[in-house]
């Protein structure tokens, strides 16, 4: 087996799609209308091996980040690039400690989701 998707429910598509294609870089790679009731869009990196879905329900409820899911990560290969953005843009993060053997940050994407970005080895 091989992980198909994560789905995330999103309150926003136009403030998530920018985020996520914008900034991580991901591309839509499909996207369904469920009449009135939520749209689907499916988003992926350039391998098109895994798929992020933003759900965006029209149903009126409100959304809470949940306490069982952790977060997303993504791979870059020049993580000062990336603070340089996330600075730029204003947005809080974390960095890893200066003694730890990876480097990466975390953020919020603009529902509340932990994003890891992870410098490559």
């Amino acid at each position: 087996m091989k992980l198909a998707h994560t789905m995330i429910r999103i309150r926003n598509l136009e403030a998530s799609l920018e985020f996520y294609c914008d900034f991580v870089g991901l591309q839509e790679v499909r996207r369904k209308e469920l009449g009135d009731e939520a749209t689907l869009v499916f988003l992926s990196d350039d391998t098109g091996n895994y798929h992020i879905e933003l759900t965006l329900n029209r149903d009126g409820r409100d959304y809470t980040v949940g306490d069982q899911f952790g977060h997303l990560a993504f791979h870059v290969d020049d993580l000062d690039a990336v603070i340089s953005k996330v600075k730029e843009n204003g947005w809080w993060y974390r960095q890893s400690k200066l003694n730890s053997s990876s480097r990466y940050i975390f953020l919020k994407d603009p529902d509340g989701y932990d994003i890891e970005i992870l410098q490559k080895k």
